[in-house]
């Protein structure tokens, strides 16, 4: 624990922080969206209590990871030499593979639902639990995590197994107070502006689909002769922008139009 206070472990603490909310920021997304499938006056409780335990868990996964990372990363079904698809599937792959058919499931769901103008209301009988809501908040707080945790791995590689676990201990509990209270903000920022929730919707399918490449790029994944890549980081955040670009453009126009209607009905 000698190495705990010093410069550079000040440094990588606050790397840890910053990798934290940059990596949580597509599971913010899905916190927001999914804890609308709970009854409307334990919306924000749903939120802060599924956060809540899921750094708990988070931390209990630290652990769990960092004593038997080698079980993780160790393939439990393989298959090669063959011409239409080849694998080795380990833990991590699958757990990664199932979360992003899971987030792509419910990203096009909520998109189908919208466009037959279908809501989430109080005498909806697809109205989902409290409990389930926050059970699936957890579980896929979990999933996010892996990656999170992994790479934190490697930023506190050369540190003594007591002070990388104080500090991603700390990053993760910063990380997800943050996340508690961000959370209700971008839930509510997402009711009041419904145009933004579709972009928010085929934002978490694209996540799903760079979960589904990671998967698939941990798994040594080959179909037909090609080799399954992870989705680089740079181009997703590339493709976010866009979209969002295109999102406020196509507001904006659709302001401007509405106005010149209103103008011309006016001058008639």
């Amino acid at each position: 624990m000698e190495g705990l206070f010093t410069i550079d472990s000040l440094f990588t603490l606050l790397m840890l922080v910053l990798l934290q909310v940059v990596l949580g920021f597509d599971n913010l997304l899905y916190i927001s969206l999914e804890s609308r499938k709970a009854p409307v006056e334990n919306q924000s409780q749903v939120r802060k209590l599924g956060v809540g335990l899921a750094i708990v868990l988070r931390i209990v996964l630290l652990f769990i990871l960092m004593s038997l990372i080698q079980f993780f990363q160790e393939p439990f079904a393989s298959l090669h030499d063959n011409n239409y698809i080849e694998f080795s599937f380990n833990v991590h792959s699958v757990i990664v593979l199932l979360g992003g058919i899971f987030i792509m499931y419910t990203a096009m769901k909520e998109i189908w639902h919208m466009m037959n103008m279908k809501e989430h209301n109080e005498t909806d009988e697809s109205k989902a639990s409290v409990s389930k809501v926050i059970l699936w908040i957890v579980i896929m707080n979990l999933v996010f995590s892996f990656d999170s945790i992994l790479s934190a791995m490697a930023l506190t590689s050369g540190m003594e197994f007591k002070a990388q676990m104080v500090l991603m201990s700390i990053a993760i509990i910063s990380g997800g107070i943050l996340m508690i209270v961000m959370a209700d903000k971008v839930s509510d920022f997402l009711a009041k502006n419904r145009m933004y929730e579709v972009l928010g919707l085929f934002i978490l399918l694209i996540v799903g689909i760079m979960l589904l490449s990671e998967g698939g790029h941990l798994a040594h994944l080959k179909l037909f002769g090609n080799k399954i890549t992870a989705m680089n980081k740079a181009t997703f955040y590339f493709v976010i922008i866009v979209l969002v670009m295109i999102d406020i453009v196509q507001g904006k126009y659709h302001k401007n139009l509405l106005k010149a209607r209103q103008s011309t009905e006016t001058n008639v």
